[in-house]
């Protein structure tokens, strides 16, 4: 009891235990403040409803792809972030490294050795070339990035698998990439409790086959003569992929991906509004403005009705605001004033000082809702050693998650289909591939590696990566994969090489490196 509940239980008993008894029963009936919205004010006009994930995406989902495009496009800011997360999650591309479970195979390591460089051997011949994409336009580190960029600005990309012919290619396989828009129901129907968005499920809600419009739905006249395919998932007969559906899933039962920009597409869409109003502000303030200002009686004592108040005023409302003598190698001119007029000169207040405080508060906002650190996303490194590696350590994980995701759903299974090709024709020998999945996993196991994330300090790097290769925490193949994404392979290999061309030519070897040096926990190396 508070200190009225016992002033009024010192006069009324009766009356304080009654309010005993309400304040109990409000506290049984809600344990959750946000719970109620009847009897809070802060809620009281809030009702988002309850509903299934399509529910909640399918009505906006259109609206939300037009709005994640159009800021891609036109806002610096949303584009930027976008080519941020693409070019630190794929960058140059997602490269392959065959690891076949030697040992459950069987195989020894002069074996796995040359199975893997002739595997990667056959891959380049398909992967590296424009032979991978049905267009013929791309090569396959190419199509990694136009899928993953569509996947952020449309929320999901399809990529169907179909068998192309080529004269100068061994390999059938071919990646075509349709853009979310054009999966979509026959017919423009309305959802159904099979088919949701174009994609039609089976009663536990797995995929089982996508509708694909012959035309983009935006396109000129794609309404006109408009015709569907549907495409199943998987063959009905062999289990083979045909369809790729690329998506991060967020809640059970979603069909659909949701644009990466989609939490934050409003303030993006203002603070766009904002920075224009505000450099056209400061583009005005900057051509020097004088108003001219006389009072009414001296204008009336000047000008009689004669005729010569209108053609003063009439001059006045033609002037533009230019002086015809306004050049830098003009002579200065003095204008005499008429009496009762003075010079008055607006003060615009721009460049506005709390511009920059204020959008960098939205900012560190609109960070945290796409998984972007404030120093990352504006590309800003003023502060110190450690802040600065933090937000790139924490802005890594976020790519590394994000690759991880883009090597599983779309890579790997792409490689798996071109490996059961390169089998089936006989180009590669894998025993036992058709016959037990086990085995067949046991050849498709590969590693996907990508770009390094960088350093700010290479030294302290270094030797931070020696330090933990001499505890035994790392190895020299993951140092060097976090370096570049390069394979210790590849780099061993070249360096035996230098290694011999210089003792060949007589050339000192290369010194030891030396110890690592002692640097203090921030600032400055010494």
């Amino acid at each position: 009891m508070n200190l009225l509940d016992r002033a009024i239980g010192a006069i009324s008993p009766k009356w304080a235990m009654r309010r005993l008894q309400g304040r109990v029963a409000l506290a049984v009936a809600g344990g959750y403040f946000g719970g109620s919205s009847g009897g809070r004010a802060a809620l009281r006009n809030w009702n988002p409803g309850v509903s299934d994930a399509a529910g909640d995406i399918s009505p906006d989902l259109v609206d939300l792809r037009g709005y994640s495009r159009d800021l891609a496009r036109r806002s610096p800011l949303a584009g930027g972030a976008i080519n941020t997360v693409v070019t630190n999650v794929i960058g140059t591309g997602l490269s392959l490294e065959p690891t076949p479970d030697a040992d459950f195979l069987g195989m020894s390591e002069e074996e796995t050795a040359d199975w893997q460089d002739h595997v990667l051997r056959e891959w380049r011949l398909w992967a590296e070339t424009h032979r991978c994409d049905a267009t013929s336009t791309q090569n396959l580190y190419g199509l990694q990035s136009l899928a993953f960029r569509s996947a952020l600005e449309s929320g999901d990309v399809f990529a169907i698998t179909p068998a192309v012919a080529r004269p100068d290619s061994p390999y059938r396989l071919a990646i075509q990439l349709i853009e979310a828009d054009r999966i979509c129901n026959p017919d423009y129907s309305a959802n159904t409790d099979r088919i949701t968005d174009g994609i039609e499920t089976t009663t536990e809600g797995a995929p089982l086959a996508c509708y694909i419009a012959r035309r983009h739905p935006g396109a000129m006249y794609a309404r006109s003569g408009q015709a569907w395919d549907r495409v199943p998932f998987f063959g009905a007969a062999t289990g083979r992929r045909n369809v790729i559906h690329l998506f991060d899933r967020r809640r059970p039962g979603q069909v659909r991906g949701v644009p990466y920009l989609a939490a934050v597409i409003e303030p993006l869409k203002q603070l766009t509004r904002y920075s224009e109003a505000e450099i056209s502000a400061a583009v005005l303030s900057a051509a020097f403005a004088v108003f001219v200002k006389m009072d009414a009686e001296s204008f009336e004592s000047l000008f009689s009705s004669d005729g010569s108040r209108d053609a003063y005023l009439k001059g006045a409302m033609k002037w533009d605001g230019s002086i015809g003598t306004a050049a830098l190698d003009s002579p200065g001119k003095a204008v005499n004033l008429l009496p009762g007029e003075d010079i008055i000169t607006p003060d615009l207040k721009r460049p506005n000082t709390a511009f920059d405080p204020f959008v960098q508060a939205v900012l560190r906002q609109i960070g945290v809702g796409l998984e972007l650190p404030f120093e990352v996303l504006i590309k800003h490194f003023t502060a110190s050693y450690s802040a600065a590696r933090a937000a790139l350590l924490d802005a890594w994980r976020f790519f590394r998650g994000r690759r991880d995701w883009m090597a599983t759903n779309f890579c790997q299974p792409i490689y798996e289909l071109w490996l059961e090709e390169a089998v089936a024709t006989g180009r590669i020998a894998a025993p036992g591939f058709f016959t037990d999945p086990v085995v067949r996993a046991a050849w498709c196991a590969v590693v996907w590696t990508g770009d390094g994330p960088g350093s700010i300090d290479p030294l302290k790097e270094v030797d931070a990566a020696r330090e933990r290769i001499a505890l035994g925490v790392s190895t020299i193949a993951a140092e060097s994969i976090l370096h570049d994404g390069v394979s210790w392979k590849t780099k061993h290999r070249q360096r035996v090489r230098e290694t011999a061309a210089r003792r060949a030519d007589g050339l000192e070897q290369e010194q030891t490196a030396p110890s690592p040096r002692i640097y203090p926990s921030d600032g400055v190396q010494p």
